[in-house]
């Protein structure tokens, strides 16, 4: 269809006289263009885009994109950038960079907004968590490896008292959302270019369950409990439990655990990664790929 508009090919009466021409892309006013992109996705925009100058122009306006970004955008903006960079980006620019990871406090956390609902996206390493002992390093230590988005991970040897606990604050965009911590079984490295387990201080985690604790700001709560018993060697993302975002423009605070307290026997040979706090319909894109 497209081509067949853009063609621009004349239209002859029964005299050969030109009596019309059919239009083309480039014919179509550029603020009809950006109003119809208003209705389109992220990705519909940015391909519509390409196919020619005046739509190019079209997808830089700012009222496109303001109804893109979650209303509240500016506060989660400025978790990462300064108010002099905030007044110089096009809207556009900024929806670019929030829909890509980005480092803050200190490079310990990262936020980014979902394409397709334009919700929060957080990931909290291991060095912004609360673990008890994570001083000693006979029971921890961080071990600096490229499986990480933030470049290490805590690494517990042996421990009677397993607990790691860590909370954040933010005005989340409306939606559901769902935490989970990314652990793994054992301590991972290279050698001669292949990807090997070190599984020699695993134990202790078949004999009592972990528990995961979740509490909001606004009184909702969620407890779960479950054996770690993956795979050494293989990541995985513990679901914590979900919470819901009603009001943009209010602050959710998110306190979260995980904890082992029996102090009947030790447990050892766990790396911890990170938390993810993500939109619940996007879990699957997220955790899917990694």
């Amino acid at each position: 269809m497209g081509a067949n508009i853009s063609g621009g090919f004349p239209e002859f009466d029964r005299n050969d006289d030109v009596y019309s021409r059919k239009p083309r892309l480039v014919d179509i006013p550029e603020n009809c263009v950006a109003l119809i992109m208003t209705r389109l996705d992220p990705p519909e925009i940015c391909r519509l885009a390409r196919l020619s100058r005046v739509f190019r122009r079209a997808s830089s306006a700012d009222f496109i994109w303001e109804l893109k970004l979650p209303s509240n955008y500016r506060v989660i903006a400025q978790k990462v950038f300064d108010e002099i960079t905030l007044r110089k980006l096009l809207k556009k620019d900024l929806y670019a960079k929030l829909s890509r990871p980005n480092l803050f406090d200190s490079g310990t956390k990262e936020l980014w907004i979902d394409k397709n609902t334009g919700r929060l996206c957080l990931s909290i390493s291991s060095k912004s968590l609360r673990i008890t002992g994570i001083d000693d390093r006979r029971y921890w230590s961080h071990l600096p490896t490229d499986e990480s988005r933030f470049q290490s991970v805590a690494y517990v040897q042996q421990i009677w008292w397993f607990e790691v606990g860590g909370e954040f604050e933010i005005q989340f965009p409306s939606g559901t959302y769902s935490l989970f911590f990314r652990i793994q079984l054992g301590k991972t490295s290279k050698r001669l270019g292949r990807r090997i387990c070190n599984s020699e201080h695993i134990h202790g985690w078949d004999i009592k369950p972990v528990r995961f604790q979740l509490a909001t700001s606004d009184n909702q709560q969620a407890v779960s409990q479950c054996y770690l018993n993956n795979n050494p060697g293989n990541w995985s993302h513990y679901h914590v439990g979900d919470f819901k975002v009603t009001n943009p423009d209010i602050s959710t605070g998110i306190k979260f655990s995980m904890t082992q307290i029996d102090c009947t026997h030790t447990k050892g040979g766990l790396c911890i990664d990170s938390v993810f706090v993500l939109p619940k319909e996007y879990v699957k894109e997220v955790i899917g790929s990694e």
